[in-house]
């Protein structure tokens, strides 16, 4: 399976100090069912702990998944600064999701080229405890 943030993403996280060992480690939890909700239409939301502290405070992330084949990290924010997303959001998540998860893999090359999608080398990688 392959992880992507995506262009917007990639700023937010490092703003945040999201490392990319973080966020491999939030797809790990998803994959053994560990999410905060199923939004529909391949959209997930899953929470990820800052640094030094719990996922209760922490951000809430917006994330493209289709199991077994790719996870692209579409949105995040604290949940201090907003408390959900609304359904015109969710809508427009749900269409980047199909969107990204309906890449073939040559568009997904073009879109890392493009700097519109970064892929997380360190998701194949364990992370230490």
């Amino acid at each position: 399976m392959r992880v992507f943030k995506t262009r917007w993403f990639v700023r937010f996280a490092r703003k945040e100090g999201l490392t990319n060992h973080k966020l491999a480690e939030a797809i790990r939890e998803i994959e053994s069912g560990l999410y905060e909700a199923d939004l529909g239409g391949d959209l997930i939301k899953k929470r990820v702990a800052r640094t030094g502290e719990g996922k209760r405070g922490g951000y809430r992330t917006i994330i493209a998944y289709r199991k077994g084949n790719r996870a692209v990290f579409l949105y995040g924010f604290a949940k201090n600064e907003m408390a959900n997303i609304g359904a015109r959001e969710l809508q427009h998540f749900q269409k980047l999701a199909r969107l990204f998860i309906g890449f073939s893999t040559t568009q997904i090359e073009t879109a890392i080229k493009g700097e519109e999608l970064q892929e997380i080398p360190e998701y194949g990688e364990e992370v230490p405890q």
